[in-house]
């Protein structure tokens, strides 16, 4: 009998009817109806088109609909699909290794997660365990996760919600946030060492034998793509080895070539003692993460257990789609090409900050690049506040809603907008992007009251 094709309508029904959708108030939602995706462009149910400007959540690296992945998931599916974590498959044991190939420094075995918080919650799990010391030392402008101990580490006020269960011994510091500088700097060197010197009064007055990491993002993501200056990760280092301290980096979004490096921290030429990786690892075709460790952290549970585990870990299906995602990349020159591309958006984005004055800044490291509004350039009143209420938030709400009118997906979120397209974007599609753009930055122009 064949089978009846469900309409479109019916379909949003069913989602909203028996689904949650995250981070939002349940009524009132209007969820994108995809149908299809290919490349860096995907198509709702009526036909309509859309750029994807944000690689969804900063994880699509690769683009979208790449069939090489999807032959080497069935090719795995045919011949194992699931085992427990505790087996050996050659594709658990092949991707290690090409992790450990491109991870900077000493970095030198996974342990597989099925994303990022898990791999951040993990990260946490080895840094105490290791260290025997509990408190973990993170920004307040920050994400790691919705997991407790994610969430509770990081400084996103998405937080408040479960404030008054979070988990304890996570504290925050100070991002050295140059345009907003908590210290009116004068430079952004400047405000880097502020911001280290701020770091370690903390670790001081939190007694440092009580400190078992510093968990830093490769480079910023969601909370805006804050830019490090060029002596703040090295910083970081001598810090974190002067109290012998574990230094965690998150690279969940700024890994596998999304900055123009394989990591964000390479920028920095900085081996953490952690490393957090998902997202880009598959390019989000399915889930997985990871927790990497440096082979001294590895030896010591050489004669000791490693008290973490997961179901899923190593799963043979999703290692599969993540071992052919990163073969991609290489063949394909993409992290060559996000360094290139994210050279020409500044170009750009230069050029626009001559036509709308609600830019008042923009930071870009390769494909992972966030556009700040303000009302005035001078005194730097944002568009939206920070963790602004609905009422509040007008402007987002119409620039947001013009940027899918005009057939764009990307991340907008208070005064941000978020610039992040998968890597094997070209300039005629960075040209059709920024059209788009343009326009919503023509409502917050609206906004500005500034000379």
């Amino acid at each position: 009998m064949e089978a009846i094709a469900i309409q479109p309508q019916q379909i949003i029904e069913n989602n909203l009817a028996y689904t949650l959708f995250s981070w939002s108030k349940q009524g009132g939602l209007n969820p994108l109806n995809l149908q299809k995706a290919k490349g860096i462009y995907m198509w709702d149910r009526a036909g309509k088109k859309y750029i994807d400007f944000s690689s969804q959540l900063m994880n699509v690296n690769i683009g979208h609909g790449n069939q090489r992945i999807t032959d080497a998931v069935v090719k795995q599916m045919q011949e194992l699909s699931y085992v427990y974590p505790g087996a050996s498959t050659e594709v658990r044991g092949a991707l290690g290794k090409k992790i450990a190939e491109i991870t900077p420094g000493n970095l030198t075995k996974t342990f597989f997660t099925l994303g990022g918080a898990e791999a951040i919650e993990n990260a946490i799990k080895v840094a105490r365990i290791y260290s025997g010391r509990s408190k973990i030392i993170t920004h307040y402008r920050s994400y790691h996760g919705a997991t407790y101990g994610a969430m509770s580490a990081g400084g996103d006020p998405r937080k408040h919600a479960i404030d008054s269960q979070a988990a304890p011994n996570f504290i925050q510091v100070e991002n050295p946030y140059f345009y907003r500088c908590p210290w009116n700097s004068n430079s952004m060197e400047a405000c880097g060492e502020m911001a280290l010197a701020h770091l370690e009064r903390v670790i001081q007055y939190q007694n440092p034998d009580s400190v078992a990491a510093i968990l830093m993002e490769g480079e910023s993501g969601s909370s805006g793509c804050i830019k490090y200056p060029k002596n703040y990760w090295q910083g970081l280092r001598k810090i974190a080895d002067k109290y012998g301290i574990l230094l965690i980096c998150d690279e969940v979004m700024s890994g596998f070539g999304r900055t123009g490096e394989w990591f964000g921290v390479d920028h920095h030429n900085v081996t953490p003692d952690i490393m957090c990786i998902a997202k880009g690892l598959t390019s989000g075709y399915l889930p997985l993460g990871g927790t990497v460790v440096t082979d001294t952290i590895a030896q010591a549970f050489e004669d000791k257990g490693l008290a973490i585990g997961l179901t899923y870990s190593a799963h043979a299906v999703s290692c599969a789609a993540g071992l052919e995602n990163l073969n991609i990349m290489q063949e394909e020159n993409m992290v060559a090409n996000a360094k290139k591309m994210g050279q020409y958006i500044d170009l750009i984005v230069d050029e626009l900050k001559d036509k709308h004055p609600s830019i008042g800044d923009f930071r870009n490291t390769g494909l992972l690049g966030c556009i700040e509004l303000v009302k005035d350039r001078k005194t730097k009143e944002p568009v939206t506040p920070w963790n602004a209420k609905p009422a509040q938030s007008a402007a987002t709400y119409r620039i947001a809603a013009k940027i899918r009118e005009a057939g764009m997906f990307t991340f907008v979120k208070w005064n941000f907008i978020f610039i992040a397209p998968p890597l094997i974007i070209t300039k005629e599609q960075i040209d059709e992007g920024f059209d788009i753009i343009s326009q919503a930055l023509a409502i917050a122009d609206e906004y500005y009251t500034g000379v």
